[in-house]
């Protein structure tokens, strides 16, 4: 560093920079260690450049991947879409089943309350299943096909 105090104004008029030190257009003589660590800090300082747009490229693909396999396991998983589809379509069946049984209960508790309390409904089951008869009733078989 240049420590002469020379106005600005004066050293554009006899050569010398704004600073006022003497400019020349020859190269200064540096110590080459002090070139060499400056190259070295230099690269490292590229190669840390390097290393966080890797490590962005890194969190990126990671961060995709991670993604995908959440998307896959909402999909796909043990409680993905797939499953409830199945589960949806497995509920409206059991549903509409569990509607004809209970049309068939209710079928079933009206021919039991006739068979308790109305006399013509048993004689009616009783001549259907055990072949009775009245007195004088003839019953005739025909043959089944």
């Amino acid at each position: 560093m240049c420590t002469n105090l020379v106005p600005a104004a004066r050293g554009a008029e006899s050569g010398l920079d704004w600073n006022g030190c003497a400019s020349s257009t020859e190269t200064m003589e540096v110590d080459p260690s002090i070139s060499a660590r400056r190259r070295r800090f230099a690269s490292l300082g590229a190669l840390c450049g390097r290393l966080s747009m890797e490590r962005r490229k890194l969190a990126t693909v990671a961060a995709a991947a991670l993604a995908l396999a959440v998307a896959y396991h909402v999909v796909f998983g043990a409680n993905g879409l797939t499953v409830y589809e199945q589960k949806r379509n497995e509920s409206q069946l059991l549903s509409l089943q569990m509607l004809e049984l209970q049309q068939e209960n209710d079928l079933l508790t009206g021919r039991v309350n006739r068979l308790q309390s109305d006399p013509n409904a048993i004689e009616h089951q009783a001549r259907e299943e055990l072949r009775y008869t009245r007195p004088g009733e003839v019953i005739y078989a025909l043959p089944s096909k």
